[in-house]
């Protein structure tokens, strides 16, 4: 049964709230003014939200930290919160809260409570780069971050060497020289664009063979966390 929320309902409201991934002026009017209004801000990291809430000039805030190491032991009272008629938004650390990001499983908890879960939609790395990547955007498959373990991460890169739509993927800075090179070793020579630093002052695009760009990367110290894209055969 769907639960719809009604005038008579006082429980509070759920704000998926997306921020800046990078330029701190890339939110929209909506996000700002839920986050001046919520009785709580549940932050993956609380130091960074507040950078961008001074930065608006919100301060006095009360924030909550919520993330991947905490999330279990901080969502039954965010959920009472929200029974006793407050409101929380829920930010992550850029972008929009939930992808590849601890915030699904708070959703995921306040929908199975029956709760109103509001989406405040802005930036997202993924659309950001596919958006200026000049690869097939008709369709496309995220995959977010990749196994750490060797024998998984191979396994799912054999399998999207495969796939015939772009695909999309995380990675972090000490991670991205290796991504490419085992890249370069399952797909070969296929088009690759490769997106760091999004929206900020040293945003770098780099496009070519897997090889090409590691060996582009690997001349300089990564920084950042990356987009990978990669064209369909």
């Amino acid at each position: 049964m769907i639960a719809l929320k009604g005038k008579g309902d006082c429980t509070g409201e759920l704000f998926v709230v997306a921020t800046p991934i990078g330029n701190l002026e890339d939110i929209t009017l909506r996000a700002l003014r839920t986050l001046e209004s919520a009785d709580l801000i549940a932050a993956e990291d609380t130091r960074h939200t507040r950078k961008l809430l001074s930065r608006h000039g919100m301060t006095g805030k009360r924030l909550e930290s919520f993330h991947d190491h905490n999330k279990e032991a901080r969502t039954p009272s965010l959920l009472q919160r929200l029974r006793e008629g407050e409101s929380v938004a829920l930010v992550t650390d850029s972008g929009t809260p939930g992808i590849s990001d601890p915030g699904y499983y708070l959703v995921k908890r306040a929908i199975e409570a029956g709760l109103s879960v509001v989406p405040i939609p802005g930036p997202s790395a993924m659309t950001a780069a596919l958006s200026c990547s000049g690869l097939p955007t008709d369709r496309f498959t995220f995959e977010g971050f990749l196994p750490v373990k060797a024998g998984r991460r191979l396994r799912r890169l054999e399998a999207l060497g495969e796939e015939s739509r772009t695909v999309v993927l995380y990675e972090s800075p000490h991670r991205i020289v290796k991504l490419l090179r085992e890249l370069q070793e399952i797909i070969g020579d296929r088009q690759v664009v490769v997106i760091g630093e999004l929206t900020k002052i040293h945003e770098k695009k780099i496009r070519g063979t897997p090889g090409e760009i590691a060996e582009a990367l690997a001349a300089k110290k990564p920084r950042g966390e990356f987009v990978v894209l990669i064209a369909p055969p």
